[in-house]
């Protein structure tokens, strides 16, 4: 039985790739931001076990770990959170660049340096669902932008540096897909939200779970998955 951590597993890509592991019987660990959504998470997966941990302070999750009981094998870190924020670049505040900073790329980060104990120790898989924004950057994009393009560089050099360990790395870039972030980047946009013109977080699922699917002589680095409608 393989074990899993994901965060973002409340909802969108997150909830999916969570509920389709169950389904298989694997160990699920989901990262919750307090005690609250870990309760909510645990109700909505039974089995599963719940870290809390702000990935918005991600100065506070080694020690919020410290008091709490870590996976001791770990077949897959899966990092699906993230917040984003629009606005032009003579806008957005350092407030606004530190948040979408912290969820984005600095948490991963943090939280990859934790487990990577216990990724080493199975040889498992570490697979951060990036955004095509993440190789291209647009108009009122810049911060979540930059965040996304830091995530691609955290994911390739964290590649070279664990490929001897046999630790394999992916970075998964999907195009606008119908979740609540979604609506949120419509709302900032001002534009009316179809779901139905957007990728199914199903079909983003699909790909993260070829990835981790794929046979040891294989390692698939990056996917990107554009909306097909």
């Amino acid at each position: 039985m393989a074990a899993h951590l994901i965060t973002g597993a409340g909802s969108g890509i997150g909830a999916v790739l969570a509920e389709r592991l169950a389904e298989r019987g694997d160990e699920l660990w989901l990262l919750a931001r307090d005690a609250r959504r870990a309760a909510e998470l645990r109700e909505r997966f039974p089995g599963a076990r719940t870290l809390v941990g702000d990935l918005g302070d991600p100065g506070k999750l080694s020690w919020a770990f410290g008091h709490q009981q870590l996976p001791v094998e770990l077949d897959s870190l899966l990092h699906v959170a993230g917040v984003v924020e629009l606005g032009p670049v003579g806008d957005l505040t350092p407030k606004a660049w530190q948040e979408t900073l912290n969820v984005n790329l600095v948490a991963p980060a943090e939280l990859t340096r934790l487990l990577l104990p216990s990724i080493r120790l199975v040889k498992g898989h570490v697979l951060f669902v990036n955004s095509g924004a993440g190789l291209n950057a647009h108009a009122e994009w810049s911060a979540y932008a930059a965040s996304k393009h830091g995530l691609k560089a955290l994911a390739d050099a964290l590649r070279h540096e664990e490929h001897a360990n046999g630790i394999r790395v992916t970075s998964v870039y999907p195009g606008r897909t119908a979740t609540a972030m979604q609506v949120k980047v419509h709302q900032q946009e001002g534009k009316e939200y179809d779901a139905d013109r957007w990728i199914e977080p199903e079909s983003v699922a699909k790909a993260v779970l070829a990835a981790l699917d794929a046979s040891r002589d294989a390692e698939i680095t990056d996917i990107t998955v554009r909306p097909g409608r």
